[in-house]
């Protein structure tokens, strides 16, 4: 082989090794923060509320309002190291699950990202949507692939953390 020819072998070598460091970090910063979004996606996104926002939630009376009685009233760790761990549902106060500390749940599971998954109220549907995680979000034993509709006891898992909404 000539000089020449080894050289570009060697270029080449470390442009697709670096090509991969830069990739790995992406992932890594993704799972840790989130995925980036677009300028487009951020204008519509100022015009509201931010979803992840944390507001004081309002005191709630131990009587359900009439007709709201079938709904559920929290989501309840099972299984996993936060088992046992109650949260109150609000239809204006999306859960945001993950590990970053600024989630609603932050859950300390090597199979979940920083921002894992969101449940959230639409129209008095309870709906969870993986918010582009690394490992997934599981309904039952199906993996989301877009936001679905929860039931009352239906288990959603993360990692080995795994969760249902209660009456």
């Amino acid at each position: 082989m000539s000089d020449l020819t080894l050289m570009l072998i060697r270029i080449t070598f470390l442009c697709v090794l670096w090509l991969f460091v830069i990739f790995a970090v992406g992932v890594i910063r993704t799972d840790l923060l989130g995925p980036a979004k677009s300028k487009s996606k951020r204008k519509r996104s100022e015009r509201r509320a931010p979803a992840d926002t944390r507001a004081p939630r309002p005191a709630r009376s131990p009587r359900a309002p009439k007709g709201r009685r079938n709904e559920p009233r929290s989501l309840v760790v099972t299984k996993g190291p936060l088992a046992g761990t109650s949260l109150n549902l609000s239809p204006q106060q999306p859960i945001i699950i993950g590990r970053a500390n600024d989630a609603t749940l932050v859950i300390n599971d090597d199979y979940a990202s920083g921002r894992h998954a969101r449940i959230f109220s639409d129209n008095g549907r309870w709906i969870v949507e993986d918010l582009g995680s690394t490992n997934g979000t599981y309904l039952g034993q199906q993996r989301l692939t877009h936001p679905q509709p929860i039931s009352v006891g239906q288990p959603i898992r993360i990692g080995k953390t795994v969760l249902e909404l209660r009456k």
